[in-house]
């Protein structure tokens, strides 16, 4: 179970963790900069914890660092329970998706990480392209929703599942008055 208890902890975690992986990967805050699209002084406030990241800016970063998103979210642990509502979330920047990482097959670096997604009644969230090489597997485990990939749409009802490459724009449409709930599987090669 993650100890985010508040956003401040949440935002602390991340910096630590992107500080850490930026070092790794031997990038000055300017290369990560050009690397991710996010400005210099942003991922200088999120290293340090000044800055509480939307779900988008958590998504630039990893995929310019070419790492699972929950590599910056999720505290390694030997066995984990993951309870909904009681980890950490990331928002949309419209507030239509909040995200919740569940597990992931390592620290930093992974080639797989789940979350669960709440998509709130009558909303559209859009993602960009992820990482070259990346799947993704989607089941809606309430609700119904429409899935689209590049150009198509795809209607799935409760307990549907849909697997694409995530390596080009996709998003999802909750058109009911109900949240829809998602499951997420991410696979990176």
């Amino acid at each position: 179970m993650n100890t985010w208890e508040d956003p401040e902890s949440l935002a602390k975690h991340i910096g630590t963790i992107l500080r850490d992986v930026r070092g790794e990967q031997n990038l000055s805050l300017q290369a990560l900069a050009d690397l991710t699209g996010v400005s210099k002084l942003t991922l200088g406030n999120i290293e340090r914890g000044e800055a509480n990241p939307s779900l988008t800016i958590i998504w630039k970063i990893a995929n310019g660092l070419s790492i699972p998103i929950s590599s910056l979210l999720m505290e390694k642990q030997q066995v984990k329970v993951s309870r909904k509502n009681e980890g950490s979330k990331v928002l949309s920047a419209d507030g239509s998706l909040t995200l919740e990482p569940m597990f992931s097959t390592s620290h930093y670096y992974g080639s797989l990480e789940t979350h669960r997604a709440f998509l709130k009644p009558h909303s559209h969230y859009m993602a960009d392209a992820h990482q070259t090489g990346v799947k993704e597997y989607v089941t809606v485990m309430e609700g119904r929703v429409e899935v689209r990939v590049g150009d198509r749409i795809y209607s799935l009802e409760q307990y549907d599942s849909i697997q694409f490459p995530a390596d080009q724009p996709h998003g999802y449409s909750n058109l009911e008055e109900t949240e829809a709930v998602l499951h997420f599987v991410m696979i990176y090669s």
